[in-house]
């Protein structure tokens, strides 16, 4: 098997989830977007460890153990971020990544600029919170 067929595949894997972490709001879906980069990388790890075994009489088989690394990274990466988007909801009721930005900047959620003063330094709200 030659090696450029799984290299456009993973090339195609990688783009179809790059395209799906930019133009995503949802943050589940830019999650799986971010899994299915993961993977491309990983088809191409295997891909060019088993070309380079071939040329080599003594193989350690370097990439596919870096593929098992990646995956337990990545089983981690979705637990922990999927945890931290159920959690986001619930508080939020919303996993669009532009509400949630637009609410970490200090923008009100319906976009409108209101002239209220506000009612404390940033310290007395530091002092508050902690």
């Amino acid at each position: 098997m030659h090696l450029a067929y799984p290299a456009v595949l993973s090339a195609l894997l990688f783009c179809t989830g790059l395209y799906g972490v930019l133009a995503r709001r949802n943050a589940i879906l830019v999650l799986m977007s971010v899994e299915l980069m993961l993977n491309a990388v990983n088809l191409n790890l295997v891909a060019f460890d088993v070309w380079l075994s071939r040329a080599a009489e003594e193989t350690l088989h370097s990439g596919q153990a870096l593929t098992l690394f990646t995956i337990a990274i990545a089983a981690a990466e979705i637990g922990i971020g999927l945890a931290i988007v159920l959690a986001v909801h619930r508080n939020r009721g919303t996993s669009d990544i532009d509400k949630l930005r637009d609410t970490a900047e200090g923008h009100e959620a319906d976009g409108s600029d209101t002239d209220t003063p506000a009612t404390g330094t940033a310290a007395e709200k530091a002092e508050a919170t902690a």
